[in-house]
């Protein structure tokens, strides 16, 4: 069952509905009681509910969009990471957290191999425990770092901006942005681990197959539940959001002023960062909060809305990955700066001997020009 799960992996297992043995395990591993069958009578119904889409059709047309994703994420990401350490322009502005979350984005990536091939097994898991809890360990700390290096970036960048426009102390900014980036991953880190912990590799009583998923403590495997999913819906979206929307808003703001339409094109950029966060990360936490209603008994539970959560926590959680996508074009390809660079790394990589690099290089803003340049479009780098 897709409520069992309470990861923000991508979510493989279902439990088939006739199947009265899995059933009893369930009741088992949620220490039901007698006197408690009828208060969880509702939870109990989930399990019997006879599906009204075909699950096949649903895990396969995921594997099809999870291919897309990690194809273009992967370029992306690589080709952003690369340009980025080959360039010289790593002391400037946020170059450090875009570089951060290129790798951060790309390593998520990496990990979808290993899920959609499961998801072509119909949620079998035939790697075993530990890759089970390194793959999922792999994908949700550097699901973190995306959102958590977007969150600083848009405070950095209105700092930067409204409050340390100068030049002066750069070695120290530099300093503390390294401190700040180690301390975002060991964010990841912690916020990942209690999932992570209690996954298991485990084999369904009704056949051969074995499914990838979280074995909570046997006297409180709702409260472990509930409690790691409000943990997600909190670290990944109900403090990013507002701290992303609120200082983007600002730095729109103190864009120094500047022609009219230069002004307007730098507030559309920054209205594109808040828009496109919202858009992909609002439905996966919004149905993530819904499954934990029905968890406490807010929601009435029944087949209707369990058929809507199996399906939709698939769908938004592959639809928020498009996020890793669209972060090289909205914090890298739109950005001059990273255009210049990359133009310079293929078309004059091995153009040296002929005096063209060198003629680029000194057409190229100079770092003041360049800080001022990237204040004006508000996208420093």
């Amino acid at each position: 069952n897709n409520r069992e799960t309470g990861q923000i992996g991508p979510r493989w297992e279902q439990v088939r509905a006739n199947e009265l043995t899995e059933l009893m395990e369930m009741w088992e591993e949620l220490n039901l009681t007698a006197a408690e069958h009828y208060d969880n009578l509702s939870h109990v119904e989930t399990f019997m509910c006879s599906g009204s889409f075909s699950h096949s059709a649903l895990l396969y047309t995921l594997s099809v969009l999870y291919i897309f994703i990690f194809l273009v994420g992967l370029a992306a990401n690589a080709l952003v990471v690369w340009v980025n350490v080959r360039s010289e322009r790593n002391r400037y502005e946020t170059h450090l957290y875009i570089l951060n979350l290129a790798v951060a984005d790309l390593c998520v990536m990496a990990t979808l191999p290993i899920w959609v091939s499961s998801l072509l097994q119909q949620g079998h898991w035939p790697f075993g425990e530990a890759i089970c809890k390194i793959t999922h360990l792999v994908f949700s700390v550097n699901l973190f770092s995306s959102i958590f290096f977007l969150t600083c970036m848009s405070v950095d960048r209105y700092l930067s901006v409204a409050r340390f426009g100068d030049a002066s102390n750069s070695r120290k900014k530099k300093i503390i942005r390294r401190a700040i980036c180690m301390l975002v991953w060991l964010l990841a880190l912690a916020a990942s681990i209690p999932d992570t912990y209690f996954l298991q590799a485990v084999k369904m009583s009704h056949s051969d197959s074995i499914i990838c998923r979280p074995i909570y403590p046997s006297d409180s495997p709702r409260e472990w539940m509930v409690g790691i999913q409000l943990s997600f819906i909190v670290l990944g979206f109900a403090i990013p959001f507002p701290v992303i929307a609120v200082f983007y808003l600002l730095l729109a703001g103190a864009i120094p002023p500047s022609s009219d339409q230069e002004r307007r094109i730098s507030r559309k950029i920054i209205l594109t960062y808040i828009v496109v966060f919202l858009v992909c990360w609002l439905p996966y936490h919004g149905v993530l909060l819904v499954d934990t209603l029905s968890l406490l008994n807010v929601l009435p539970f029944n087949c209707k809305l369990e058929n809507f959560l199996f399906v939709a926590l698939h769908l938004t959680q592959c639809f928020s990955l498009v996020h890793c996508c669209v972060n090289p074009i909205l914090y890298n390809f739109i950005n001059r700066n990273y255009r210049y660079d990359l133009m310079k790394a293929f078309i004059f990589k091995y153009s040296t001997k002929t005096g063209l690099a060198k003629l680029i290089d000194a057409s190229h803003p100079s770092e003041t020009e360049y800080s001022v340049v990237a204040m004006d479009n508000s996208v420093p780098m």
